[in-house]
């Protein structure tokens, strides 16, 4: 009962890092971009909602007919594209599948995830809260809903993010990396291969005092930094709930990004997206969330994939990665489970991750959607398979819900603060160690 309660304490206080295509929550503290735009961790609000009659679980109807909802915190426009090829699709079977809009995911799913009344038949949510929701039983694997056939598309990082202690309870429909992007405006020749090649043209072409930069970047945000850290072989926490802060691979990504961080600017999200969509830095270390400001900036991007860059140690760079996943609840696999099979075969399909590509800058989560022209066209979603082949998912155990506030204080402490990097690492592990330790 304990380490149940934990579990929904630690989820109101974290939700997971993906809203949409072009949408991003806070990944820790460092990100600050309006809820609305915002890839991280927000704080969550632990007051509720409750839910209206009509935002009711879709009950059996006369006719056998059968609504089901999918809560969700994405672009609304995006989930109704979704919806109609859904619909479409089954428009012969008399499914129908609503979504519907809530703050706050992750803590609302905590709270009505055993209510069949009021809660949802399923929800659209990243991948990093499948831990907590897993361990609290309230999930049916779906597994047990679509078979291995049906899922032989999807790309095995995808696989691999929706699956918790050997088991998948997520259908992955579409992921986000961070990427290198540029202003083909302001860069000056070709984009560098290695990032020591890269520092030494930051170095060239940065005025601090001036207020130009080469390249900006979250740098004290740990989903920015990750790159260098899972470059290096480091972690920030392992499969097995272990901090990784004070480990020597993690605290050489550290020191290493820390020259970079020198010639950047301060680091919190709206300084740094400011700069570059104002043309006072070059490129930034970004995401798909970005892309309508840049473009209302009216900026000629160019995209590169940050594994397109080596380490000095001869690992590319290895960004995390976020995918956004459909959880199926209990009851409602219980219930309605032919309807609830019949809507994942359809997410899980070719036409779902076209839809999302084309036209909100998607990523499919399915490999056979970048065989359509339009999709293996589009730069930025190129890049982000690239990074597919070798990102890491986010972890998606409960005991990372506790990890972005050390980490980010670590990143802070050593770049901001000009702490020593082995003092500040032995100090933040032991406050990761306590956080965890608290959970239980």
């Amino acid at each position: 009962m304990k380490k149940t309660l934990c579990y929904l304490l630690t989820g109101v206080m974290a939700a997971g890092l993906l809203a949409g295509c072009g949408q991003k929550t806070q990944t820790g503290t460092e990100n600050t971009q309006p809820k609305d735009t915002a890839a991280g961790q927000t704080e969550a609000s632990a007051q509720t909602e409750e839910p209206s009659q009509e935002e009711e679980s879709g009950q059996q109807e006369p006719g056998g007919a059968v609504t089901l909802t999918a809560w969700h915190d994405n672009d609304e426009a995006m989930m109704n594209a979704l919806a109609d090829v859904v619909n479409e699709a089954l428009a012969g079977d008399n499914i129908t599948l609503k979504f519907e809009k809530k703050s706050d995911v992750s803590s609302q799913i905590r709270l009505y995830g055993t209510d069949a009344e009021n809660g949802p038949d399923m929800y659209l949510f990243a991948h990093d809260s499948l831990g907590s929701f897993a361990e609290m039983g309230i999930l049916e694997p779906v597994g047990n809903l679509i078979s291995a056939e049906k899922e032989a598309d999807l790309i095995p990082m995808t696989i691999e993010a929706a699956t918790y202690k050997g088991e998948q309870y997520l259908m992955p429909v579409y992921y986000e990396t961070v990427l290198f992007m540029y202003n083909k405006a302001l860069w000056e020749g070709e984009v560098p291969s290695t990032t020591e090649e890269l520092y030494d043209y930051m170095e060239a072409h940065t005025d601090t005092a001036a207020g130009t930069y080469a390249l900006v970047n979250q740098h004290s945000n740990t989903y920015n930094v990750a790159p260098f850290i899972n470059g290096f072989g480091g972690y920030v926490i392992d499969k097995d709930g272990n901090p990784g802060l004070n480990a020597q691979e993690t605290k050489d990504a550290i020191t290493y990004n820390k020259k970079f961080a020198m010639l950047q600017a301060d680091g919190d999200y709206n300084t740094v997206t400011a700069l570059f969509n104002e043309g006072k830095a070059a490129a930034i270390i970004g995401g798909p969330w970005l892309v309508s400001g840049i473009k209302e900036a009216g900026i000629d991007l160019g995209i590169k994939a940050l594994t397109d860059f080596t380490l000095p140690d001869g690992n590319p760079m290895i960004p995390y990665s976020g995918v956004q996943c459909i959880g199926v609840l209990k009851y409602a696999a219980e219930n309605k489970k032919e309807a609830v099979e019949k809507v994942l075969e359809v997410l899980a399909g070719t036409e779902a991750g076209v839809t999302l590509a084309k036209g909100f800058n998607c990523a499919p989560a399915n490999s056979r959607a970048y065989d359509d022209p339009d999709v293996a066209s589009n730069e930025m979603i190129l890049a982000m398979k690239k990074s597919a082949e070798k990102a890491v998912p986010m972890p998606n155990i409960p005991e990372m819900s506790v990890m972005w506030g050390p980490a980010e204080s670590l990143l802070a402490a050593v770049n901001k603060s000009g702490e020593d990097v082995d003092t500040a690492a032995e100090k933040y592990q032991k406050e990761a160690l306590t956080a965890i330790q608290d959970m239980k």
